[in-house]
């Protein structure tokens, strides 16, 4: 996992439209996260290539589809209530309606899955667990009613299979009220840590992003390989949820990536527009999520998060 970066475009396709209520059930607490970064969407393992015009090109639309290169993403949880605990599960069939039990682990997992609410205030990178018939499933506790896309990113043990990244939509029934992402700032502050973003997301031209971590204002000098890595990045645009997941610039183990304060990554953004990023870190035997808002185009990347709380993947906040 070197400086890669993977693109894929989800076009947003709400399958209903709200009123003031969704379903039935009631709203919940604000943000929740689950960590375990993600990885995905097709590798580009090329060389950095920042503020140059070449690498990292964003890649044709994809990810919207329900299928894909002769495998579907069957949803068995199409809706749940929110802010009840319920299993999400799902099974990956073949071309010929036969669920896949077999896949290439990358990044330490046979699969990741991302859930995020349209209006890109809740997110979760989730790792579920696949039975022997090919079912996979995880808890999930969705904070708030409203409209969710879930996003399957994983590759076929076949010879010759591609990383392939589906998509389906994810209802949680209850009182709907949408809010919106908070406005762009450099920094943001997560279970007592603080986030610094420095550069520019910039559409179709790669360039860098440098995230640094700090505690009780002292630089974070000790951060811990996650899945891998010293940090995951995982983009998506606002309005139609198109995702993009960076690797660093550099790994543990390779003799020159340090264990913080710096993560750095160099990623390209498909279009202009707004994005939320989600930065994955391990630090102290936990990981924690800092969320940034970020508009192409603009000077210096900027970011901020809500104040809310994320969950790890048992569920539990932190």
């Amino acid at each position: 996992m070197h400086a890669g970066l993977k693109i894929t475009a989800f076009a947003a396709a709400l399958a209903a439209t709200f009123g003031t209520a969704y379903g039935v059930g009631k709203g919940v607490d604000p943000v929740v996260e689950d960590p375990a970064p993600a990885r995905h969407e097709r590798h580009s393992e090329a060389a950095p290539t920042p503020e140059g015009g070449g690498g990292h090109e964003a890649e044709p639309a994809g990810g919207l589809q329900i299928s894909e290169g002769g495998y579907t993403l069957d949803l068995r949880t199409p809706s749940v209530t929110a802010g009840k605990r319920a299993d999400l599960s799902f099974v990956i069939r073949d071309s010929g309606g036969r669920a896949v039990t077999a896949y290439q682990r990358e990044h330490e997992k046979e699969l990741h899955l991302i859930v995020a609410s349209r209006d890109l205030v809740t997110y979760r990178h989730l790792h579920p667990a696949r039975a022997a018939d090919g079912t996979w499933s995880i808890p999930v506790e969705l904070p708030r009613a409203g409209g969710y896309r879930v996003f399957a990113d994983f590759t076929p043990a076949k010879k010759g299979a591609e990383n392939l990244t589906l998509g389906a939509d994810l209802a949680a029934a209850g009182s709907y009220a949408p809010q919106q992402p908070p406005a762009p700032a450099a920094t943001v502050k997560t279970d007592g840590y603080e986030v610094r973003l420095d550069g520019a997301l910039r559409p179709g031209r790669a360039s860098e992003l440098k995230l640094k971590v700090s505690k009780n204002g002292r630089p974070v000098t000790d951060l811990q390989p996650y899945l891998g890595a010293y940090g995951h990045l995982v983009a998506l645009r606002s309005g139609d949820l198109a995702y993009l997941h960076v690797h660093p610039n550099g790994e543990p183990g390779d003799g020159r990536t340090e264990p913080g304060p710096d993560i750095s990554f160099t990623a390209t953004a498909p279009s202009s527009g707004t994005y939320r990023l989600f930065l994955d870190f391990k630090h102290a035997g936990e990981v924690r999520t800092a969320a940034f808002t970020v508009r192409t185009g603009a000077a210096p990347a900027t970011v901020d998060t809500p104040s809310g709380e994320h969950e790890d993947e048992s569920g539990h906040g932190h």
